[in-house]
């Protein structure tokens, strides 16, 4: 979970960097898009992992539904949990990265828990839903495969969202990931403060679906241990 990203990282610096020269608006550091790019991969990866393995983890574990009692909402927890854990080791790896190459801290870091709490919500939001959809219709997992793999290239990870046709960036503020993506980004590169009008957006968003989520978990708990 921490190799992954920071291979793909590398990868995309050496080719959009190096080969095609790419620049970042702001800055003149030339490190400036290794350092855009860990950014965007630190939110994004938190993000894929927990939705990815909430999409799957009533399924794996329909033995242990069906075997023993225990508070079936301890499932998405631990799966979040665990997720959170990689991620900061994620987040550890890439200031170890950023002491290495100069790149020092500001005081716009101490945001970074609250990015973490809107994502992790989201995320979960997202993940208990199709979690439960996906045990009486299994396609849905394959499906977000090929979801996740758009999703990620509609945001603004690996480019700039400058580089987007004027006619197409009012299409980015509907998804989620880039106010959470680009606040990374702001906070990890240029030092200054996330976009919070866009984080209480997603942040709202996410709680009204962990709710619902929730809900719809909890009336469907009986059915769904009989048909795993």
């Amino acid at each position: 979970m921490i190799l992954q990203p920071l291979a793909q990282v590398a990868i995309y610096a050496l080719i959009l960097s190096r080969v095609l020269a790419t620049k970042l608006p702001g800055t003149d550091d030339r490190y400036a898009y290794v350092i855009y790019l860990m950014a965007g991969m630190t939110a994004w990866s938190l993000f894929s992992e927990l939705l990815s393995r909430s999409v799957n983890m009533f399924v794996e574990n329909g033995g242990l539904m069906k075997k023993i009692m225990f508070p079936r909402v301890c499932l998405p927890l631990i799966v979040a949990g665990s997720a959170l854990v990689n991620n900061i080791l994620l987040l550890a790896a890439a200031i170890g990265v950023f002491l290495l190459i100069g790149h020092m801290f500001t005081l716009a870091y101490l945001w970074l828990p609250l990015l973490f709490l809107v994502n992790v919500v989201f995320s979960l939001g997202l993940g208990l839903l199709l979690g439960v959809i996906n045990v009486f219709v299994r396609d849905v997992a394959q499906v977000m495969v090929v979801i996740l793999q758009l999703w990620f290239w509609l945001t603004p990870v690996v480019y700039m969202p400058t580089i987007v046709p004027e006619g197409l960036k009012a299409f980015l503020q509907f998804n989620p990931m880039y106010h959470i993506v680009v606040s990374f980004q702001n906070i990890m590169l240029y030092g200054r403060g996330p976009d919070v009008a866009g984080l209480m957006g997603v942040g709202a968003f996410g709680l009204v679906m962990l709710g619902l989520s929730l809900m719809m978990f909890r009336r469907a708990a009986p059915e769904m241990v009989d048909v795993l």
